[in-house]
């Protein structure tokens, strides 16, 4: 966008008002007019995410509250529902088309206090502060961790170039899943009761190793690059209802299954995304083009 002419102050003229100021909320939201006159209020369909944003984030830190009154179970239900209403106020924004910055940006500090703060200050109410310095360490290197992630990817939300995005995949593992991820020694722990999962040491590698996850440039899997063969949608309907009932049964062990199978599945974005970079090049090559430039996200 060409800068808008000035007067010989270098101010802009009253008549002249650039086109747009600051970042959009998305790619494909256009930008609006300054000068243009919006309705006065908010409509319903406009407050509704961002409802459930709040939701998810009072959700994430009453979470908190049951880890400091040593409620274990319910500080994890709460910080899960939380996962789930971050799951949902997203699309229903974009379902209701009602992307906004200030929609993005509320997500995004609702993220790091839901899935940065609450895990480190829960994992360290339960195990961590057991472990002199150490402990205290790993749980706010693991919130800090969260809150670069976030940054990261509200940075890169109007950049055109984005190699991993663009084929389909994130850059490292999103900020819900590692709040997921982070809990796994408490899964095992409310499960089992064994007291090798409640190790200060042990819980205080994991957490470390999460975080260096969330803010790596691996590529993982997306709901978008996830496409199941006609031959196995129907064995993956009835593999979803039966995890649905199996979290009902028995909910600490399904967990901990959900997330040794996401972490199983990460060689398989690597792979998968090692092999789009292979045809992107071999294109550019036959097209005699460069190649895409590769970002901090390769």
């Amino acid at each position: 966008m060409s800068a808008a002419p000035t007067d010989q102050d270098g101010e802009l003229p009253d008549e002249v008002t650039p086109d747009w100021i600051g970042p959009r909320a998305s790619e494909d939201d256009p930008p609006e007019p300054l000068g243009k006159k919006k309705p006065k209020g908010l409509t319903l369909r406009s407050v509704t995410p961002n409802a459930i944003t709040a939701a998810a984030l009072c959700s994430g830190l009453t979470g908190i509250r049951f880890a400091i009154e040593g409620d274990w179970e319910k500080s994890l239900f709460a910080i899960l529902i939380a996962g789930m209403l971050d799951g949902i106020d997203g699309r229903i924004a974009r379902l209701l088309k009602a992307q906004s910055r200030f929609g993005a940006e509320l997500d995004s500090l609702a993220d790091s206090l839901s899935f940065g703060m609450a895990p480190a200050l829960v994992l360290f109410l339960w195990s961590l502060q057991d472990l002199p310095r150490f402990g205290w360490f790993a749980a706010l290197g693991f919130a800090i961790c969260c809150a670069l992630r976030l940054a990261r990817f509200n940075a890169r939300i109007d950049t055109e170039e984005q190699p991993h995005k663009s084929a389909g995949f994130l850059t490292g593992v999103p900020a819900p899943v590692g709040g997921g991820l982070a809990f796994l020694p408490l899964y095992l722990w409310l499960a089992s009761e064994e007291p090798l999962f409640r190790e200060p040491a042990l819980v205080a590698l994991w957490v470390v190793l999460i975080a260096f996850l969330m803010i790596s440039n691996i590529a993982t899997l997306s709901w978008t690059s996830i496409r199941p063969n006609k031959e196995l949608r129907l064995p993956s309907i009835a593999l979803v209802g039966l995890l649905f009932a199996a979290l009902l049964s028995e909910p600490w062990w399904t967990l901990a299954l959900i997330c040794v199978s996401y972490l199983a599945l990460m060689p398989v974005g690597i792979i998968r995304y090692g092999r789009v970079k292979r045809q992107r090049l071999a294109a550019a090559t036959a097209g005699q083009t460069p190649p895409e430039p590769d970002d901090a996200d390769d």
